[in-house]
């Protein structure tokens, strides 16, 4: 009979150890998914101040180029020939 008590006091002890490492790693997830959630805003912030500076950059390569820089002028060129033909496709739809 004292085999089987010591025998139930271990799996006792062994089913409470293991309900207290589920419960460390359950935290340890909520506390890891959290920062996941975080780094994905963080990175989507970036990514959109990315987006925001290379706009800018070519809209100042744009004036560059139509202030006489000569490294840009095909694509300036090529920029208001894009622009031209969409007012030209609005006149043409606003005259229909």
């Amino acid at each position: 009979m004292s085999e089987l008590v010591q025998i139930v006091d271990s799996f006792e002890n062994k089913i409470s150890k293991l309900l207290h490492r589920m419960e460390v790693l359950h935290q340890t997830n909520l506390k890891l998914e959290k920062e996941l959630v975080s780094v994905k805003n963080e990175k989507e912030g970036i990514r959109n101040s990315v987006l925001e500076w290379e706009e800018k950059y070519n809209s100042l390569k744009l004036a560059s180029s139509m202030l006489g820089s000569n490294t840009n002028k095909t694509e300036a060129k090529l920029k208001i020939n894009t622009l031209i033909r969409e007012l030209d496709h609005c006149i043409a739809q606003l005259s229909e």
